[in-house]
């Protein structure tokens, strides 16, 4: 099923930007008449006929808008650290996405070794995704914070942090187990960097209401801890 995308749809009229146009017309050779199917970002999916084929600026008529498309009985927000090779956090934002993620926050904790992170080049990675993976909803990337910023900023729904490092005052629980334990929707993940949260960090999230989770008995590198809290959040409501 092909798709395309565009944030540029009103009054019944849906238009493709450059980019999205050249690949309809130059590549696909779609012409007036056709019939395309275009996403929006935010869950509907627009069943168009094309009224204008030029390759800098395709115009469709809507014929028919399905809202929730592809969509899943959840919302998750992961707030995970930067890695130090930026391609390991493009891989983790693009099977996200594949999966089921509606928010993506860089955070920037005490420890992480990248500071630095440009959302323009994840968006795009998060359109293609989208299309690939048949949803009509692009997940969110928000500007970096700092993790303790985080932290104070979100207080709604089921907020879960993983560390690796034990305490026994406070014993971490199977994620797993507490998805299972909630009846809600409404989920926040927080995963660290290479040199995992600080004391104080951990701290801070669990006096804000945070539940300490762990991931299982391996040690697993960032990118791959935020992809496993991603599908253990969508088989809970699968």
């Amino acid at each position: 099923m092909e798709l395309f995308y565009s944030r540029d749809i009103a009054g019944g009229i849906c238009r493709l930007d450059q980019d999205e146009s050249g690949h309809c017309i130059k590549v696909l050779r779609h012409r007036s008449g056709d019939e395309i199917n275009v996403i929006d970002g935010c869950g509907t999916l627009h069943r168009c006929r094309i009224t204008s084929d030029s390759h800098k600026g395709v115009e469709a008529a809507v014929l028919e808008s399905t809202e929730g498309w592809g969509s899943h009985p959840y919302r998750l927000h992961m707030a995970v650290c930067p890695t130090k090779n930026n391609d390991r956090y493009e891989w983790f934002a693009e099977k996200a996405c594949e999966i089921g993620v509606d928010v993506i926050s860089p955070v920037i904790g005490e420890h992480s070794e990248r500071r630095i992170f440009k959302t323009a080049r994840a968006e795009k990675i998060l359109v293609s995704a989208a299309k690939q993976s048949l949803k009509a909803s692009v997940p969110v990337v928000n500007e970096p914070v700092s993790v303790k910023d985080f932290i104070r900023s979100y207080s709604e729904g089921l907020r879960l942090i993983a560390y690796c490092f034990e305490d026994e005052n406070i014993p971490r629980r199977s994620i797993r187990e507490v998805l299972e334990g909630y009846e809600g929707s409404d989920i926040t993940v927080m995963i660290g960097p290479e040199g995992d949260f600080s004391r104080e960090e951990a701290e801070l999230a669990l006096a804000s209401g945070f539940v300490p989770v762990h991931l299982g008995a391996s040690r697993l590198r960032t990118e791959t801890a935020a992809l496993t809290a991603v599908a253990a959040v969508y088989f809970r409501y699968m």
